[in-house]
């Protein structure tokens, strides 16, 4: 028995040492965030995260503690052999998990979970946004940090595994496995408390980064993978009565009408939704005024929403909010349940019943995180993807590059019936930033890549909308420009930052009457279906919508993370972490009223969402 034993110890030992590593392989790989942290800090996200490395390690041991019970009664060195392979399996799987994530947390900012795996159900579009050299340098890490553990289990643990010996007392030896089996429980929970572990027990610092780096990415990846699907709302932080109370405290129920700023009720809509055009990039949203010059004129001849915020940090979180007016989960995406994403409402279907012909163009792969299902619930009549274009203009990875999307909406447009509802989603500004043009700045300047696709495509906008002045249709149509999500600039930059999340969106068109109008109130993507509807005199009910154009309506924005929500108004803004459960940013005066509003608000969307 003591031999079995010890050979569990030395597998225990194993898998704590390959997740220690693992950690250090993520600072080292995020250097630049480790160095501005402090060696004891550094320190302290190996002596934090060590409770979920336990966890971790004691999921992987279940099954070798069954089966050494097996041993008891069959001899012979398949448990040996089993053990080689189910770990080299095990390896193989936590080193793709710890390779992936410490290159996606430099885009992201919060360590992976569930979703990428998600998206593998396409694996061409999920691999887009990695370049060759890239996706190369990450294989050769994943094949190196395998073969490393590989070697070291072959020569220090399996051999542990073989020539076991008859016991003396079978029945109580096999009791005693069994009971050390089910003790596992103790540390795959982490501990004895009412409550099992999670990613919150290990943040320890002020800094999100350091908190970061104490998880367990393994862990995180396979928990998240078992609570996709929550049965109860995780956002409690009130009796619902009260959180329903809070939300309708900035009810946007409008009792005056709108300020009309169309020159019809029955407008065309053209709504072009731009991929990863952040504020910061666009000039007339105190950005980069060199990178979109089109747009910057665009903006001039139009009405400007100057702050303005996503709802989330994807594109499949912007789609329901555009169109939907529904607001990003931290967690979930609705869009990936086609059950609920159909109970939407859908500014796509009330115009339709409104007479509206509407289509949906973009070039790349519909399939991509659930896309497709949500675009036929939402009741587009045409949709034009990658599958419609030649393939010999597949010059992008994630498919056709913007000119050739704009041409073929251009051609459509020359005989166009009206009244008409025509979205568009952009690509070529998504990771790697590839584009079919030389280079307008020096490869070698800052986000030299990003700012090269924005004005790569702010360019194609800026053709398309000088051919479109000429056009009959135009005199009668309101073209929407937005965002559908931000970037962040740099890894300094917080997941939960403001920054990332404010966009631009502008109003053009011969349907604008106002010119030069800036409207400064707060608002998101959630509002874009209510104040467009107000505008032609539709009713609609779009419960988390509010009118941007309405004096009555209140000024703020919310948005969600992957770990929590941001709530800002007009004298004051949070950021809450729901990990740790407590505000990780906030500024203005009184603070703690954002705060109180935000949870609400989260509290509520989450129990509809819970609903559908």
């Amino acid at each position: 028995m003591k031999k079995r034993l010890l050979s569990l110890l030395s597998y225990t030992l194993f898998w704590l040492v390959f997740f220690i590593f693992a950690r250090l392989f993520f600072i080292l790989f995020q250097f630049k965030l480790s160095s501005h942290e402090s060696m004891t800090g550094l320190l302290g996200t190996f002596t934090h995260g060590i409770k979920l490395d336990i966890s971790t390690t004691g999921y992987y041991l279940l099954l070798p503690f069954l089966l050494m019970i097996v041993t008891l009664f069959i001899k012979g060195r398949w448990y040996a052999i089993f053990m080689k392979y189910y770990t080299y399996l095990l390896i193989v799987f936590s080193s793709l998990i710890v390779v992936a994530d410490a290159s996606l947390y430099t885009y992201w900012g919060f360590r992976m979970d569930y979703t990428p795996v998600f998206y593998l159900k396409t694996p061409a579009e999920a691999m887009a946004s990695v370049t060759t050299i890239k996706l190369v340098i990450l294989l050769v890490a994943v094949i190196a940090l395998s073969a490393v553990f590989i070697l070291f289990y072959r020569r220090l643990i399996n051999k542990t595994f073989e020539g076991f010996v008859k016991v003396k007392g079978l029945i109580p030896v096999a009791a005693f496995f069994l009971v050390l089996t089910g003790s596992l429980i103790i540390p795959v929970r982490g501990g004895f408390g009412i409550a099992p572990i999670n990613a919150g027990s290990v943040y320890f610092s002020s800094s999100m980064y350091l908190n970061h780096t104490a998880i367990n990415a393994v862990w995180n990846v396979g928990t998240s993978a078992f609570t996709q699907k929550p049965v109860e709302n995780p956002y409690k932080f009130y009796d619902i009565e009260e959180a329903k109370s809070l939300f309708n405290s900035i009810a946007f129920r409008k009792n005056d009408e709108p300020e009309k700023v169309l020159s019809t009720e029955k407008p065309n809509v053209l709504l072009i939704i731009l991929e990863s055009f952040s504020a910061y990039a666009v000039g007339v949203t105190d950005g980069d005024s060199l990178t979109t010059p089109c747009l910057n004129r665009i903006a001039r001849e139009g009405i400007l929403f100057s702050n303005f915020y996503a709802s989330g940090t994807r594109t499949d979180k912007a789609m329901p909010a555009i169109l939907s007016g529904y607001p990003a989960q931290p967690a979930q995406s609705i869009i990936k349940e086609p059950k609920k994403s159909q109970s939407l409402p859908s500014l796509v279907r009330i115009l339709d019943e409104n007479g509206y012909r509407s289509s949906f163009w973009y070039g790349g792969e519909i399939n991509f995180a659930n896309f497709n299902s949500f675009i036929i619930g939402s009741g587009f009549r045409t949709i034009i993807t990658k599958d419609n274009f030649d393939p010999a203009n597949y010059n992008s990875k994630w498919g056709v590059h913007d000119n050739i999307l704009f041409e073929s909406l251009r051609d459509s447009m020359k005989t166009i019936q009206e009244p008409f509802l025509n979205v568009v989603l952009t690509l070529s500004s998504h990771e790697p930033y590839e584009i079919p043009v030389k280079p307008h700045f020096p490869v070698d300047s800052e986000n030299a890549d990003y700012r090269n696709s924005i004005y790569y495509t702010d360019s194609v906008i800026g053709s398309f909308i000088d051919w479109a002045k000429l056009q009959d249709w135009w005199k009668n149509t309101l073209i929407i420009f937005v965002a559908d999500h931000g970037s962040r600039r740099t890894e300094e930059i917080p997941a939960y930052s403001k920054l990332v999340f404010r966009i631009p969106m502008i109003w053009t068109g011969g349907a604008v009457k106002r010119r030069g109008m800036v409207i400064d109130k707060l608002g998101g993507q959630v509002d874009i279906p209510l104040t467009v509807l107000d505008q032609m005199g539709i009713n609609s009910d779009f419960k988390f919508s509010k009118d941007l154009l309405c004096t009555d309506s209140k000024s703020f924005a919310f948005y969600t993370y992957n770990e929590g929500f941001g709530f800002i108004t007009d004298t004051s803004a949070v950021a809450y972490d729901h990990k740790p459960k407590q505000v990780v940013w906030q500024e203005g005066s009184h603070p703690e009223a954002s705060e109180s509003i935000g949870k609400a608000f989260l509290e509520v969307l989450f129990e509809d969402y819970l609903n559908r």
